[in-house]
């Protein structure tokens, strides 16, 4: 095991094996107390007692949508990380026939700065850059030039459905397709409903897939030497990145996924300054992007981006204001009607956690869910909050309370004698 940011890692690289048989989080049974925490944010109830003593553990990883949310929730730090390419990084970093490139998501440039005393939120993506070009990445690509294009393949198929009243193989509504957690959850819990996810792949996997062609191609750099390496605010993204289906570049199009914890040790392992850095963009090939792209990492960011664009094709007029904050949601279900010049009323869903939305699923399901559009984030608030993020410190000490009043208040309890 390897400690990084307060979480125990196993050094485990899997390549070529199915990622529904891996278990991406699990609890040390030797360190769990029998909360229960774990089961209370699994938002499939996979972790179980699986002993008199209330020891919990993932029983099975196939219904595990691996978001970590248990982990993060844990009061006593009883839940590791199964899959780290840490280790693998380091010696690709080192190699001189290796073409490194990073593909950092949205939210991990405001969960990064934590690990280095900066308060919860700060932006510091102009210092990850530059700590991930000392760390020796060839080329630093980023993951929101590809939410951009997710944006218009997204926001295009939203309006030919719309525009097609949902008949035929792509019904009303269409639900986002970025998170993973939520799409293993979809594909396990309601296959019925694939027709609705959209068609497009996540930001990451676009751009693993351009990094080894387009990306390639304008470097004028072999495919086959570039290892590309997906750092997600998500422990769900190792899973995705295992998928069979990328591997439409001919190559692997992501070859490891890390998590802002392990950005951060990196940087620490190699002993950079990062709060004396200077301030540095990502390449340009790939790696320019609008502000449409940064708000991927909240809830209802997606949903207010592709509306942005839909808005201005249905109704051929141009937004005077971008924002559309009635779509942005921490936690729950937010429902809005944006009514589109020379259209109509479109309604839209943002569902903030799965239990929330299985609850859209089963509207779906029985012909009643009245949304043309419908975002889902497995996570609450969004890819900020993510499993992979760094723990607060704060929240951590306030679980760690109200788990030991659960737990006293338990043994407290008044027993019947005979």
């Amino acid at each position: 095991m390897q400690l990084m940011e307060g979480i125990n890692y196993q050094s485990n690289a899997p390549k070529g094996v199915d990622p529904d048989g891996i278990f991406f989080v699990q609890v040390d049974a030797e360190k769990c107390e029998g909360c229960g925490e774990c089961n209370s944010a699994c938002p499939t109830g996979i972790i179980q007692p699986i002993n008199d003593d209330d020891i919990h553990g993932v029983v099975d990883p196939t219904a595990c949508v691996n978001c970590g949310q248990c982990l993060v929730s844990c009061p006593v730090g009883a839940i590791y990380e199964g899959v780290s390419y840490v280790d693998e990084i380091m010696d690709k970093l080192k190699d001189p026939d290796t073409i490194v490139v990073s593909m950092p998501a949205p939210a991990v440039r405001y969960g990064l700065g934590e690990c280095f005393g900066a308060p919860t939120g700060t932006y510091v993506g102009g210092k990850m850059h530059a700590a991930l070009r000392k760390l020796g990445f060839n080329y630093i690509w980023d993951t929101e030039f590809a939410a951009d294009v997710t944006i218009m393949e997204e926001g295009t198929e939203l309006i030919q459905r719309v525009k097609d009243g949902g008949k035929g193989d792509h019904p009303l509504p269409q639900f986002t397709s970025c998170c993973p957690g939520w799409i293993k959850f979809a594909e396990t819990f309601y296959p019925d409903l694939a027709p609705n996810l959209s068609t497009c792949k996540s930001p990451i996997a676009m751009l693993g897939a351009l990094a080894k062609t387009y990306g390639a191609k304008e470097t004028k750099t072999d495919a086959k030497k570039i290892y590309t390496v997906s750092i997600m605010p998500c422990i769900a993204k190792k899973y995705e990145g295992l998928r069979p289906e990328l591997n439409q570049s001919g190559h692997r199009d992501i070859d490891a996924t890390i998590n802002t914890r392990e950005l951060a040790y990196l940087i620490k392992e190699a002993g950079i300054e990062f709060n004396s850095l200077p301030d540095e963009d990502p390449d340009p090939i790939l790696g320019e992007s609008t502000g449409a792209a940064t708000i991927f990492g909240n809830s209802g960011g997606v949903m207010e981006a592709a509306l942005r664009l839909g808005y201005e094709v249905l109704s051929g007029t141009k937004l005077n204001d971008p924002t559309i904050k009635v779509v942005r949601a921490h936690e729950g279900i937010k429902t809005a009607d944006i009514e589109v010049p020379n259209f109509g009323i479109v309604k839209v869903a943002v569902a903030s956690g799965l239990q929330n939305a299985a609850k859209l699923c089963d509207e779906v399901r029985a012909g009643k869910s009245p949304y043309h559009f419908i975002e889902v984030m497995t996570c609450p608030g969004g890819c900020v909050n993510g499993g992979g993020q760094p723990l607060d410190p704060e929240i951590q000490a306030s679980l760690f309370r109200s788990t030991v009043a659960k737990v006293n208040k338990r043994f407290r309890t008044r027993k019947p004698t005979a």
